[in-house]
């Protein structure tokens, strides 16, 4: 989200502004439900390796 300042507003509408979008609750995400879906058959550390050394 992008707050406008202009030059010259005062301290009162810049503090309105801020108190308007800073308001807003961020929705909670629940990542327990994520957890054991994907099944490896290869140790996730040397799967994590081979795929970073694709990039050399």
């Amino acid at each position: 989200m992008v707050t406008v300042i202009k030059k010259g507003m005062r301290e009162k509408e810049i503090n309105s502004l801020l108190i308007k979008h800073g308001n807003k609750k961020k929705k909670k995400i629940d990542l327990k439900k994520y957890c054991g879906i994907i099944q490896l058959k290869e140790d996730p550390i040397k799967l994590q390796k081979e795929l970073r050394d694709e990039w050399e």
